[in-house]
């Protein structure tokens, strides 16, 4: 009996090895390039029976993500490989986050030959914004080899050469370069952000990425610019661009899925993020470097709790005591003279917008800690608003505002901004009104009148002559620009400019609405002057096109802060139904709908029921969800 036991647990023990020996287990297996930062493979558990990909999950706590129940595997041999089922999530059903922000679950796909060495993971080209991750390697640690064109080269700084004075000309720059490790399914576009100081502006342009993950853009400048490249996922990337040249770059994607990766962001480095040629490459590419500690901003808002309860008098001396910590660390940096010296100028001007928004970082500080409510913010903000002294900057700290290289900081742009009217006072301090200052702060009331869509009249054409040739011939660009689109605009279909009518306001919205009755609404409450708002009306156009069969109505509401003339052309190009209402009657539609902010979004059944609600654009993908949730019951 002994005898048959040991041979019992001889066989049992046999058994037990064959299937671990077919089980293969790979922990936190490396790969190639991801196109989200909100899943990653923790294991991969390969049998004769299945392959489970075991994901970790990291997403804003109490919301949402989904697989589509269309995933699949592909292996390094071309085959695929179809998503069977899930194991704590259900393909195609919403999956929350919890309150810690992270989650595990398992998705389960056909086994896989012993031959394959590598996998991508997707959800499909035909998901917007769907979840892949390519080249998760199955045998070794070591990803293929990248090679890098011969272009992409690290550039020797000379750590004594000083910055240089940016070029003030008006021209185009060009933009080229490629996505290394690009894959069908990415991302087909990226944008390039232009800080632009001699507009007080920031300007957007979407850059077109090909299937080979080349690009090229050309956009107009008037001086040497500070420029980011924004692509899903990632950090910026900073570059200049200078009229009449080219800037080139080759953008390491693998090295951006390493750094944002979980599991692999301490390991060892898959070469440069970035590889630049170009106007001030050097001091480009050593800012895309890690620089920890050379940013006051993120000093404050990473502790911003801390502020809580502080009176004005002591955020003032704790941003300035955050402000010397950090030149302290910029001082130290191995970098080149040039790249500190942009550092430096962006320490300066970080710090004045800090003072400038006193108000507004004790007020969020004080929700942060549930010392008040949101509710309560307005109040709470203007009490600390109200006590802060004209003197609160003095004068002398921007005399920075002065100095030509400090158009070279992305910072100058929002602080210019702010700070433009103020240039009378300055003059005063300074004992002068010449320097790059008063230049640009003699361009931008110009240029924001056209931005806003009202034509420079015959005296201002006239004040441009006395401006740097530069600006100048900007300002005449961009004026000719708009009126050839205003006489366009007179030829374009497509929206309808509505009257709310003399109504009470208890029935001001149910008028608006009652003429498109038995219609699925999506109501927008915007504002010409919102971005945000822009830049969704934009993003949706083709999202519009495709449901263009739903019997959707896009009813468009904003208020007297969106000047009439700026509406009137801005409209054409929104495609929908337009209401432009008093300020009493927006102050209503606000206090009954909540619009706490613009964009605000309401989507109503044919039997005007609010069935859905969003302050803030939620994105392409999820609008069309919603909509398609009431246009389809």
């Amino acid at each position: 009996m002994k005898k048959l036991n040991f041979l019992l647990s001889s066989l049992l023990l046999c058994m037990c090895c064959t299937i671990q020996a077919k089980n293969k287990v790979i922990e936190q297996p490396p790969f190639i390039v991801s196109s989200t930062t909100s899943i990653e493979v923790s294991q991969v558990e390969i049998s004769d029976t299945a392959t489970v990909l075991h994901i970790f999950a990291k997403y804003r706590p109490k919301n949402w993500i989904k697989i589509a129940s269309g995933s699949y595997l592909q292996d390094n041999n071309g085959k695929t490989y179809q998503l069977r089922s899930g194991i704590g999530i259900t393909p195609d059903a919403e999956f929350w986050i919890p309150e810690s922000g992270e989650a595990e679950f398992q998705l389960v796909f056909p086994p896989l030959p012993a031959s394959v060495t590598s996998i991508d993971f997707t959800e499909g080209a035909e998901i917007e914004n769907g979840f892949s991750i390519w080249g998760i390697q199955l045998k070794g640690n070591n990803l293929p080899k990248l090679v890098l064109p011969k272009e992409a080269v690290i550039h020797k700084a000379d750590k004594e050469t000083a910055l240089p004075n940016p070029v003030i000309e008006y021209g185009k720059a060009t933009l080229k370069g490629k996505l290394l490790d690009f894959r069908l399914g990415m991302s087909k576009t990226m944008t390039l952000v232009s800080w632009e100081s001699a507009k007080g502006d920031i300007s957007e342009a979407l850059v077109d990425i090909q299937p080979d993950g080349s690009f090229s853009k050309e956009i107009s400048l008037a001086s040497t610019t500070p420029v980011s490249i924004y692509m899903s996922g990632s950090s910026p990337l900073q570059l200049f661009m200078e009229p009449g040249k080219t800037t080139e770059v080759y953008i390491n994607l693998r090295e951006i899925s390493r750094r944002r990766s979980k599991f692999h962001s301490e390991g060892k480095p898959y070469g440069e993020i970035i590889y630049i040629n170009g106007p001030l490459a050097t001091v480009a590419q050593e800012l895309n470097q890690d620089m920890p500690g050379t940013n006051v901003q993120d000093k404050v808002y990473k502790d911003m709790k801390a502020f809580a309860g502080m009176d004005i008098d002591t955020y003032k001396s704790k941003v300035l005591e955050l402000s010397a910590e950090v030149q302290t660390e910029i001082d130290k940096l191995p970098c080149s003279l040039a790249t500190r010296q942009v550092l430096t100028i962006n320490n300066k001007l970080s710090t004045i917008g800090l003072l400038r928004l006193a108000a507004n970082s004790l007020t969020s500080a004080a929700i942060q800690t549930n010392q008040i409510t949101r509710e309560e913010a307005q109040e709470y903000f203007m009490e600390r608003a109200q006590k802060i002294p004209a003197d609160y900057i003095p004068n002398a700290n921007f005399a920075i505002l002065n100095d030509l290289q400090a158009t070279l900081s992305s910072n100058y742009s929002n602080i210019v901004i702010g700070y433009y009217q103020k240039s009378g006072d300055l003059a005063k301090t300074w004992g002068t009104d010449n320097g790059i200052f008063f230049d640009i702060v003699r361009v931008i009331p110009l240029y924001q009148s056209i931005k806003n869509f009202t034509p420079l009249t015959e005296e201002q054409i006239n004040t441009t002559n006395t401006f740097p040739s530069a600006y100048r011939e900007m300002l005449t660009v961009a004026n000719d620009e708009l009126l050839a689109k205003i006489e366009a605009n007179k030829k374009k279909t497509g929206f309808t400019v509505n009257e709310a009518g003399e109504v009470s306001d208890e029935d001001l919205f149910a008028s608006i609405i009652s003429k498109f009755s038995g219609k699925v609404l999506l109501v927008d409450f915007w504002a010409t002057w919102c971005g945000p708002c822009r830049m969704a009306n934009k993003e949706m156009i083709p999202m519009k096109e495709e449901l263009k069969d739903k019997d959707i109505v896009y009813l468009y509401i904003t208020g007297e802060t969106s000047p009439l003339k700026t509406w009137e052309n801005m409209i054409p190009d929104i495609h929908g139904e337009h209401y432009r209402v008093t300020a009493a009657q927006w102050n209503f539609l606000g206090k009954s709908f909540n619009v706490s902010g613009v964009p605000t979004y309401l989507i109503i059944d044919r039997e005007g029921n609010i069935k859905y609600r969003q302050v803030g654009f939620p994105g392409v993908k999820t609008m069309k969800e919603e909509l398609l949730k009431v246009a389809d019951q």
